[in-house]
């Protein structure tokens, strides 16, 4: 599917900052599921890019804005071609193997940095015992990606503004509501207890014609999690939604955890009374 995304960051300051330095993840990906088109990165005020990749591959675009400034407009788009993989069957065919496969010693010191745990996905008493009440032992690991995904989805309340972007995989379980950077912290952690290799995904979900809306229905960002799953490989999984990612997800980058693939971050020199303002559009891209 055809995918056109519009993401805009706006930042307002109570008086004009200087020295502004930043790095913009905003670039989707171009790999087995997907295919980004076209991208665009437009600053105001006007500033000079450097483009590169970052350690896992992900496109960062760094900038400095020196001059007085007292708004920052960081804009994205994209257009993006999706499609879906039918991990189940290619899981299945080596279900019975799958778990000796992910604790052969060669496995585990190829995927370590994605088995051990991080700043937002912590291997605390409680979310290792949170991970034993899962189970799925017994049968393959896709099944247990399932399993945990929907015990997730299950246990949380998904309530914005109940969170905050630093909060860890252990506090989502103290309070009991999150976000979706929250649900995939959790799993990430249960998935790595497990000795199975989970990563942090950042992105986008269209969901305007599944809500009986138009296709320029106005959708946040979103964060799942790819799990390597022996037979299929990384494969997306959103325990936010208990969903398989489909053609509907669009992936910006991934890491360790948020604070490896943070969309928009940095800093700069003067008032620290600002305004942030973040709007992401995702729709059903025209054709022809």
């Amino acid at each position: 599917m055809r995918l056109d995304i519009r993401h805009t960051t706006r930042y307002r300051y109570a008086s004009a900052v200087t020295d502004s330095v930043n790095e913009v993840r905003l670039t989707p990906r171009t790999d087995d599921r997907q295919a980004c088109y076209q991208h665009r990165l437009v600053i105001e005020p006007n500033v000079s890019l450097l483009s590169y990749e970052d350690y896992f591959g992900n496109r960062v675009h760094a900038f400095t804005a020196n001059d007085p400034h007292k708004e920052l407009v960081i804009t994205a788009h994209s257009i993006v071609v999706t499609r879906d993989r039918n991990v189940e069957a290619a899981a299945e065919r080596v279900a019975g193997e799958s778990w000796g496969r992910l604790r052969s010693p060669e496995f585990i010191d190829r995927y370590a940095e994605y088995l051990l745990p991080s700043a937002y996905a912590s291997f605390h008493p409680e979310i290792a015992r949170y991970a034993e009440g899962i189970g799925g032992d017994k049968d393959g690991v896709f099944t247990f990606i399932r399993q945990a995904a929907g015990r997730i989805f299950g246990d949380f309340e998904y309530k914005p503004q109940s969170t905050g972007v630093g909060t860890t995989a252990e506090e989502l379980i103290g309070i009991g509501s999150g976000v979706c950077q929250d649900f995939a912290h959790l799993m990430l952690a249960v998935c790595r207890l497990k000795g199975v290799p989970a990563r942090y995904v950042s992105g986008y979900h269209f969901v305007g014609d599944l809500q009986g809306r138009n296709a320029d229905f106005e959708q946040a960002s979103h964060a799942w999690v790819e799990a390597y799953i022996p037979g299929a490989g990384w494969a997306g999984i959103d325990p936010t939604n208990d969903n398989l990612v489909d053609w509907r997800y669009v992936k910006l980058g991934h890491g360790r955890d948020y604070g490896d693939i943070v969309p928009v971050k940095g800093i700069y020199r003067g008032t620290p009374e600002q305004q942030l303002q973040v709007t992401v559009d995702v729709r059903l891209a025209e054709t022809g």
